[in-house]
C-alpha cells in the first residue's frame, strides 16, 4: 500500500485530500506547514508527496529544492493556487515531477497520483528483472542504471526522479529524434496542458547539470521536431 505525504496548510483541502486518498486505499501522512512537511519527507518513507506552494514556515519551492539537494527522489506533485506559467516553471525547476492548479478536479488529481506511482513502481521492477545493469558512458559522464545515478568523473550529479527518468529515456535511444509528445507519453505517461513547456524545462535542467547550457553537446534540439541524444 502506497504512503502519500500531503503538505498542505488549508484544513478543508487537507481533509478532502486525506479522505479521498484513504478511500482509494492509500496510507496518508499529513503536514500543515513547510518545516514539518520537509522533516517528514526527509525520512524517505513515502511513495509520493503532494506539496502546496504557499505554506507557512517554508514555501513549497524551497521544500522541493531542499529535498532534491538532500537526495530525496520521491515523486512530487506540486499544487499551485494561481496556475501561472511562472509558478509551474519554478516548481519544475526545483525538482517537482508534476503540478496541478487549484481548484482542480479530484479525479484528475487521482489519475496524476496513479501515474506517478506507476512509473516509480515500473522503474523499480525493471531494475529488479534486468539483473546486472548496464552502464552508459557519454563524454565524461557515466549513467549507472543499477544505482540510478549519474556520475561526472566518479562524483555523483544530483538529479530529481523525473530528471533521471528523462535522461535514462534519452540515453537508451541514442541518435534518434524524439518529439516532445513522444517524450511526454513515455516519460510522463499522460497528456498535460503544458506538454512542451514541461519537457523543455526538464531538458534545460538536464543541460544545466551536464554543464551544457550555452552549447549543448549531448541533448540537441532538432528544430520543429524535438530532441536527440548524442552519446
Amino acid at each position: 500500500m502506497s504512503n502519500i505525504l500531503i503538505i498542505e496548510d488549508e484544513p478543508g483541502l487537507q481533509m478532502t485530500l486525506e479522505d479521498r486518498l484513504r478511500v482509494e486505499g492509500y496510507e496518508v501522512t499529513l503536514a500543515g506547514d513547510g518545516l514539518r512537511g520537509e522533516a517528514a519527507a526527509l525520512t524517505g518513507q513515502h511513495d509520493l508527496i503532494i506539496l502546496d506552494i504557499m505554506l507557512p514556515g517554508r514555501d513549497g519551492f524551497s521544500v522541493c529544492s531542499r529535498l532534491r539537494k538532500a537526495g530525496i527522489n520521491t515523486p512530487v506533485l506540486m499544487l499551485t493556487a494561481r496556475g501561472s506559467d511562472i509558478d509551474i516553471v519554478a516548481g519544475l525547476r526545483q525538482g517537482a515531477d508534476d503540478y496541478m492548479a487549484k481548484p482542480f478536479d479530484m479525479n484528475i488529481l487521482l489519475a496524476r497520483v496513479e501515474a506517478l506511482l506507476r512509473r516509480a513502481t515500473m522503474a523499480s521492477s525493471a531494475l529488479a528483472e534486468e539483473g546486472e545493469q548496464p552502464r552508459y558512458q557519454f563524454g565524461t559522464f557515466l549513467l549507472d542504471l543499477d544505482k540510478r545515478e549519474l556520475y561526472l568523473d566518479d562524483d555523483p550529479v544530483l538529479l530529481s526522479a523525473q530528471e533521471y527518468r528523462l535522461l535514462e529515456y534519452l540515453v537508451r535511444r541514442p541518435n534518434k529524434v524524439l518529439s516532445r509528445d513522444q517524450i511526454m507519453d513515455e516519460v510522463w505517461s499522460y497528456s498535460s496542458e503544458a506538454t512542451s513547456r514541461t519537457v523543455d524545462v526538464h531538458v534545460a535542467k538536464l543541460r544545466q547539470k551536464l554543464g551544457e547550457t550555452a552549447i549543448p553537446r549531448h541533448i540537441l534540439t532538432i528544430r520543429g521536431r524535438g530532441y536527440k541524444f548524442i552519446p
